[in-house]
């Protein structure tokens, strides 16, 4: 058979791609032209296809390896690639040294700039960028309810919300967020909110007692799940940053100064609405983390989560860069809510 490249295939938008992968205790190479992971079983070899085509993030754990040539057909068919620990967390950058979120990022110069340039138009500007940061944060709310209402998934798996109670830590939390002043108010907001959609969780689930540790150091399923999960929904956020050709940099929230904080920012999209309640009702079901891996990776295919992110990005990016220069919302176009 005929060696193929990433070229002769038929390209699919990163919005639309179904796979995300978390791979450990193995090699990742190049077979035939394939990209495949290879793992040991006795004296036998087993060779797993990755359909890179159709593939947004590979998070490489402990005990693997990749090739010169597999890093650069993961590149030519711009698949976000990461190194991380046991079980997804921590992160560690492909560099000399650790750092919290840092991707290795296949490499174009031929990625439209259209959206960077509305983006640094306001960045600099911080009452602009504050103003993005809140409707980054409607938009996070807005999916978060829907998702909790309408889930036939979390309900099926036992995750009951209490809704009238979601929608009187909501309205609060909504006039608060709108009212900050500046980018430190609306981070407590955010968290003030986080504990309460914790507690929302435990009750929905009849979890119990529940203490969010911090990364890495939590030994209950929901912590361990929590990390696990959201560094699922960093690796889209990361996708979806580079597909618009916004550096991870330029955050709106998480920090002017702080590498790959817009990363988090794009990820808080959606790790309240569909990592947190997974979390958690993984770990009442006594998932193990392939399953709870698997629910999340479905989670996210089936909400269309990459399109959300790419959206908002989007959206925020035109809007407030018009607003920049000074213009209004243009007709028929919708600022972010």
């Amino acid at each position: 058979m005929d060696n193929f490249h990433p070229s002769d295939l038929k390209t699919i938008l990163h919005s639309k791609r179904a796979n995300l992968y978390y791979l450990e205790h193995c090699r990742v190479l190049v077979n035939g032209g394939r990209v495949e992971y290879v793992t040991d079983q006795g004296k036998q070899s087993l060779y797993w296809n990755i359909p890179i085509a159709n593939t947004t993030t590979v998070l490489l754990g402990t005990g693997t390896s990749i090739t010169q040539a597999a890093v650069r057909e993961l590149a030519k068919s711009g698949v976000m690639l990461g190194f991380c620990g046991g079980g997804g967390t921590p992160l560690f950058a492909g560099t000399d040294q650790v750092l919290e979120v840092a991707w290795i990022a296949p490499q174009s110069e031929y990625r439209p700039t259209e959206y960077l340039q509305q983006w640094v138009r306001f960045w600099f500007d911080d009452d602009l960028r504050l103003s993005a940061a809140k409707a980054f944060q409607q938009a996070r709310l807005a999916h978060l309810r829907q998702h909790w209402a309408g889930s036939r998934v979390l309900k099926e798996q036992g995750f009951t919300a209490d809704m009238a109670a979601l929608d009187a830590i909501l309205a609060p939390a909504t006039s608060a967020m709108v009212a900050a002043v500046d980018h430190v108010g609306l981070l407590t907001e955010e968290a003030r909110l986080t504990k309460h959609l914790y507690r929302l969780a435990c009750r929905a689930t009849s979890y119990g007692d529940f203490t969010r540790a911090k990364r890495g150091d939590g030994t209950d399923s929901a912590n361990q799940f929590l990390d696990h999960g959201n560094y699922l929904a960093y690796g889209l956020g990361a996708t979806a940053t580079w597909v618009l050709g916004i550096p991870h940099g330029l955050a709106v929230l998480h920090g002017k100064t702080r590498r790959g904080g817009l990363v988090f920012d794009v990820a808080d999209l959606i790790k309240d609405a569909l990592i947190l309640p997974q979390a958690f009702t993984s770990a009442m079901r006594g998932h193990s983390e392939q399953e709870f891996r698997q629910s999340c990776i479905e989670a996210l295919t089936r909400t269309e989560a990459l399109d959300f992110m790419i959206d908002t990005l989007k959206a925020t990016a035109l809007t407030f860069g018009r607003l920049a220069q000074g213009a209004t919302t243009a007709p028929g176009e919708v600022a972010p809510q």
